[in-house]
């Protein structure tokens, strides 16, 4: 496990709880940026808790639960990666809206994670699967 990594507490690497919320998932984040030497911009900052934050929400809301959270920082950028129960692959429906069970509106969190990062990949961690995100420390060219 690298720098700035979590894991499931109690195991190899173990460096910060498990994050229960997304909002404990940022913070993890935060901290980490705010070791930076060269702090990104407040948007790129923002971007990558947005990230963050919908993994996350993700994995709680429509993946069985959060197994794993890692974050680590690269040369010129955030890796995030978020571990899940489910093997279901995220998706959207076609007006990039719907609603769960509950009743909840939901649907545009994948299109934004794809959108800002550099690249996604999803990984088969039985039972479910690993979301990856690499963020770029600058912004992406529109």
């Amino acid at each position: 496990m690298t720098e700035g990594s979590t894991a499931v507490p109690g195991t190899a690497g173990d460096r910060s709880p498990l994050p229960t919320t997304a909002a404990e998932a940022r913070a993890q984040v935060q901290d980490l940026l705010d070791t930076h030497p060269e702090a990104p911009s407040r948007t790129v900052i923002n971007d990558i808790l947005l990230v963050t934050s919908e993994l996350v929400t993700n994995a709680l809301r429509h993946g069985g639960g959060l197994t794993a959270f890692h974050v680590a920082r690269e040369p010129d950028g955030l890796r995030v990666a978020v571990t899940d129960r489910s093997p279901d692959l995220p998706r959207t429906s076609a007006s990039a809206s719907s609603h769960d069970p509950a009743g909840r509106l939901g649907g545009f969190g994948w299109p934004l994670i794809q959108r800002l990062s550099r690249s996604v990949t999803i990984t088969p961690a039985p039972p479910g699967k690993t979301i990856e995100a690499v963020l770029a420390y600058d912004l992406p060219a529109l």
